[in-house]
């Protein structure tokens, strides 16, 4: 459905609180105190058979006695009754629900089957459904000041949007930016989210002209292809930032590829969200850190710093933890310097970090700031404070802030360590849009996530590629294989298929015979590989099916019977389909290019080190597909083991364009077939020549529509009430 049919949740002229109850401590009772409390501009229909008002205000027995328009119907009752509320407010006409109770897909069993009834419902009376089990949504907005949860803190009005999958961690949330006085214009608690997702959020926050920042608590991606789209367009317009919970190894698939074992579900989220510019927060804390500088800075034009304190520890702090983060201590320009000899004690250090000494007022920290802002040598600052005796917080704040309005749109971040006077300097600069912070890392981490942001915002708009290939040779031999029940391609098959698709493969031949052997590597060319090819055996070597760097007629000959006689001995019974000759390719670099199939976001690309270190080494990068030209660059350089691409230590340096095409090559592969479910190219031999894949494994599974299918996980937090008139 449209963005617009989000409206009535945030924009209700009329909101009727379904439940709403005399008894404090309660939800219902809580709900309507805050939309009076908080000063909602609209009208209010509390709503219980049991009483003739609440709140002092007139209460209707059901929805549909009340004598005007209801826009929003906020449900509180226990879920058995939820069923009647809903088909009432459904006759009514009321266009919105959020349903706080719970009991619904998040208990299992009857849970299940309760919440599609009740979706049902929904669908039939053509409403949308915030909920079941959450704990509402609020919107600061002057114009119409709606608290509508029944978290007892109402944030300060601001610019930042937020989505939290978890109800509980909702109030938590409310409540620090409340203490951070970080500006909130909507909250949105989704739980179990049956109909209004993440992506609707989204979608309609990217129009929402109060929407500048948007930050999202998620616990499971519905659609992950969608959410692809979506994030691609909005952060080109408003960045948006995303705690994910499940970072554990132990939610990674078995799997017998590869790319399958080495591809965590925290690796995909991690691929995801890079291809789309958002920016991931491992916590909460994070989370705001991240918020306080978004909601007040625009990025930094390049990756310099300028460190200004007056104690050495922090400045060192700082320094290591902008270089961890790919940012770069900038080396003050000659003049910046000398001026600053001219104005400091002796004592202090007029390089980078600038050391002011613990005698630093707040009139020196105003005149150094000056100075290193204007330098062209620099594109932002962190200033960090640990107040000695005589000087006040609030004073260096006011420096700050005096520092910031002349800083010709270079950010100015703030880190004001002790608690002496902390509270009224960091007031200080928030009022004034300086992000202040009580630890160096926090600082440098929002400065960080700036400069990404902004690297992102730089580039142009990229579309995947498309080659021309070959793509009904490769269905025909996907579908001959499964209708023989086989659900992995042999070695010849696989080189088949990449061939089709444009990727160099080895030169290679399926022999019966050791003289045909023979005949067939003279015709490759010495030296050779003799491999065995059988449907039934996965891993050739651990049945002594590979021979490499065959050199003579008569080792290719005795490398034939050793393989034969180690199939008899090992696996009698497999079927064999011959032996493959190939061409034994020195001087290259081996690497692997892969996918598996994620089942909530369809096929993952791996790319990395190949051959035996795979696994050793974990060396990899992934993206999910489809997988453009700048991802798959990406990709290659994001490697820790990129240097021995490049060509180190007078190594000679690979083709990596060659790479690159692959890549992209095998991503249009898994994306037309949809009956490929893991392949790994490995390894994929790559040199200053070129590249050539020398083996390649492809498992197969049904066809079908099984790209990024939803989840139906909900959040795990029960929050809505059970039993509560």
């Amino acid at each position: 459905m449209p963005p617009s049919s989000l409206e009535p949740f945030f924009r209700p002229r009329s909101i009727a609180v379904v439940g709403a109850s005399r008894a404090p401590g309660t939800i219902g009772h809580q709900i309507l105190h805050n939309l009076i409390t908080h000063g909602y501009q609209g009208v209010v229909y509390p709503v219980n058979p049991q009483a003739s008002a609440v709140h002092s205000i007139p209460a209707y027995p059901s929805v549909e006695d009340i004598p005007g328009p209801v826009d929003l119907a906020v449900v509180v009752v226990p879920k058995g009754h939820v069923p009647d509320v809903v088909e009432s407010c459904g006759r009514k006409g009321v266009p919105a629900l959020v349903v706080i109770s719970a009991g619904f897909r998040e208990v299992g069993g009857d849970g299940v089957e309760r919440e599609e009834a009740l979706m049902e419902q929904v669908r039939r009376f053509g409403m949308r459904l915030v909920g079941p089990n959450c704990m509402g949504l609020l919107n600061t907005d002057p114009a119409l000041s709606m608290n509508a949860t029944f978290a007892p803190t109402m944030p300060p009005g601001g610019t930042v949007s937020f989505l939290s999958q978890s109800g509980a961690l909702g109030v938590t949330i409310l409540d620090y930016a409340a203490e951070l006085g970080i500006g909130i214009r909507n909250f949105v608690s989704v739980g179990n989210k049956p109909d209004v997702s993440g992506n609707d959020l989204l979608e309609y926050w990217e129009g929402e002209d109060g929407t500048d920042v948007i930050l999202m608590y998620l616990e499971t991606f519905g659609n992950p292809k969608k959410f692809t789209q979506l994030a691609r367009r909005v952060t080109r317009r408003k960045p948006i930032v995303v705690v994910k919970s499940g970072r554990s190894v132990a939610g990674a698939r078995a799997a017998s590829s590869h790319t399958g074992s080495l591809a965590g579900a925290d690796d995909t989220v991690d691929a995801l969200l890079a291809q789309c510019g958002v920016l991931r927060a491992d916590t909460v804390q994070d989370l705001f850190d991240l918020a306080v500088a978004f909601s007040t800075l625009k990025p930094p034009k390049g990756d310099r710093v300028a460190i200004v304190t007056n104690a050495g520890g922090p400045g060192i702090m700082t320094a290591d933890a902008c270089e961890a983060l790919g940012l770069r201590v900038a080396e003050l320009s000659p003049e910046t310097q000398d001026r600053l000899r001219e104005l400091l004690p002796e004592e202090a250090s007029v390089g980078n970090p600038v050391d002011l000494v613990a005698s630093a007022t707040a009139e020196s920290y105003k005149t150094v700031l000056d100075l290193v802002l204007h330098d062209p040598e620099v594109d932002a600052a962190i200033a960090a404070f640990v107040p000695p005796l005589g000087v006040r917080q609030v004073d260096v704040a006011g420096a700050l802030v005096d520092a910031s309005e002349g800083a010709d749109g270079k950010p100015l971040l703030a880190v004001l360590m002790g608690r002496e006077g902390l509270p009224e300097g960091r007031n200080r600069l928030r009022e004034a849009g300086v992000p202040a912070y009580i630890f160096p890392e926090s600082a440098a981490q929002a400065l960080a996530a700036l400069h990404r942001y902004g690297r992102w915002l730089e580039r142009p708009p990229e579309e995947p590629r498309s080659f021309p290939v070959e793509r009904e040779r490769v269905a025909g031999i996907l579908d001959a294989a499964w209708d023989e029940g086989r659900r992995s391609l042999t070695e010849p098959e696989t080189l088949g298929v990449l061939a089709a698709y444009g990727i160099p493969v080895v030169e290679h031949f399926l022999t019966s015979s050791a003289e045909e052997a023979v005949e067939r590597a003279r015709q490759i060319g010495f030296p050779v590989v003799l491999k065995l090819v059988s449907p039934e055996i996965a891993h050739k070597s651990d049945v002594g099916g590979v021979r490499v760097d065959l050199r003579t007629e008569e080792e290719v000959r005795e490398a034939y019977q050793k393989i034969r006689t180690s199939l008899e001995r090992n696996r009698p019974d497999a079927r064999v389909d011959g032996i493959l000759v190939t061409r034994f390719v020195e001087g290259a670099r081996e690497t692997i290019v892969g996918m598996t199939l994620d089942p909530a976001f369809g096929p993952v690309l791996m790319f990395g080190l190949g051959g035996i270190y795979v696994e050793t080494l974990g060396d990899v990068a992934f993206r999910v597909h489809p997988v453009t030209d700048r991802d798959a660059r990406e990709m290659v350089r994001s490697i820790r083991s990129y240097p021995l691409l490049e060509g180190t230590r007078g190594g000679e340096a690979v083709d990596q364009e060659a790479l690159v095409q692959v890549i992209q090559r095998v991503s249009q592969l898994v994306g037309e077939h949809d009956r490929i479910h893991e392949l790994d190219v490995n390894p994929f031999l790559i040199g200053s020549w070129g590249g050539v894949a020398v083996d390649g494994h492809m498992g197969l599974g049904p066809a079908g529509p099984m790209r990024s299918k939803p989840s139906s996980r909900p959040t795990t937090s029960s929050v809505g009430p059970t039993s509560e008139r």
